[in-house]
């Protein structure tokens, strides 16, 4: 197998510079040797050896994403609107900075931990954690994490996290639909832990400020398990006629209660009006179109990327917990009744 040390010779060129074209780092390299030294990368069908250069530098140039998820709500995360997105964002980061990715998805936290710490990654961002999940990973993972949408209790530990002004959004969006004067408005959500809870608190605070009470029967809890979600959806059908709206803690779940009181003969707007969270694509292809809570996703993921590498390379940060800004979007999903 040629070497970066036999193209350097060929060339005439030392093996600092070979090594340079082929790690991306061009900014002092002429661009005329940039296509010499490719050139001959691609007449040798050259690959670098990711293993040796991890032992020479200490560190592989790996991100490893770890992503906590529910066996009953998804088969298949990444299938979600909103976790494909993260990723993609995630991944388009870690491949722009000269890194690699490695994902692992499970629901059990001691499965993660058992197979993440085996690998060589420089660093890990966690998705989908609680409180518990991350006290385990920090008691046995001791290299760089950054946590995206946790809220896990700041004074018991110190942690990055990356995540939205989920309160506040919320709160806008509830505060829309009592300021279209409805009053009878329902909280949907599949549970009451971690980001679903902040909006619930969000929501809360708005009915309050508006003379609203909230009332126990008003949160709504659908379970996610195909088998279990029809007769969920199917109970929700039945309690809908005492509501004039629906908040959604997400737009996947606004898609799905939509369609299947559509099916079931309920007009939308005209008999039920909805709102979702997140604005992803399911938001703007549904019909009718959702009103939602806008945030950014890609600037979500990106960010995680930047603040793991920043301390992974040893720099100190300013900020340790990241609340990204969201955006009341309206649609047509909402009647106004005044």
């Amino acid at each position: 197998m040629v070497t970066i040390k036999d193209m350097a010779e060929v060339l005439g060129i030392s093996t600092t510079t070979v090594s340079n074209v082929i790690h991306g780092k061009t900014s002092e390299v002429s661009q005329k040797t940039v296509e010499r030294v490719q050139k001959l990368l691609e007449e040798y069908d050259y690959v670098p050896n990711i293993s040796a250069r991890s032992l020479t530098q200490n560190c592989s140039r790996i991100i490893g994403v770890a992503m906590k998820c529910r066996k009953d709500k998804y088969e298949n995360m990444i299938a979600d609107p909103f976790f494909g997105e993260l990723l993609g964002a995630i991944e388009a980061e870690v491949r722009a900075k000269g890194y690699y990715i490695m994902i692992y998805t499970a629901d059990d936290i001691q499965e993660i931990l058992r197979n993440v710490l085996t690998w060589n990654v420089d660093g890990l961002i966690l998705i989908g954690m609680l409180h518990d999940d991350f006290v385990r990973v920090r008691s046995r993972y001791k290299k760089p994490v950054v946590l995206i949408d946790s809220y896990a209790p700041r004074e018991v530990m110190k942690y990055v996290n990356i995540g939205l002004e989920d309160e506040k959004g919320a709160y806008e969006i509830t505060s829309y639909l009592l300021e279209r004067g409805h009053r009878q408005i329902a909280f949907l959500a599949d549970n009451m832990e971690g980001v679903d809870y902040i909006r619930y608190k969000g929501h809360q605070r708005a009915m309050e400020d508006h003379g609203v009470q909230t009332r126990e029967k008003d949160l709504l809890i659908i379970r996610p398990g195909m088998m279990e979600q029809e007769s969920s959806l199917n109970e929700i059908y039945h309690m809908s006629r005492d509501y004039t709206a629906f908040m959604c803690c997400s737009d996947y779940y606004a898609a799905i209660l939509m369609a299947y009181l559509s099916d079931h003969g309920v007009r939308i707007p005209e008999d039920l009006s909805f709102t979702g969270f997140d604005d992803n694509l399911i938001a703007r292809i549904v019909r009718p179109a959702l009103t939602t809570v806008r945030q950014d996703v890609t600037k979500k993921g990106k960010l995680s990327v930047e603040y793991l590498l920043h301390m992974i390379q040893g720099l100190e940060l300013t900020e340790w917990n990241v609340e990204l800004p969201t955006e009341l979007i309206i649609r047509d999903s909402v009647k106004d009744l005044r």
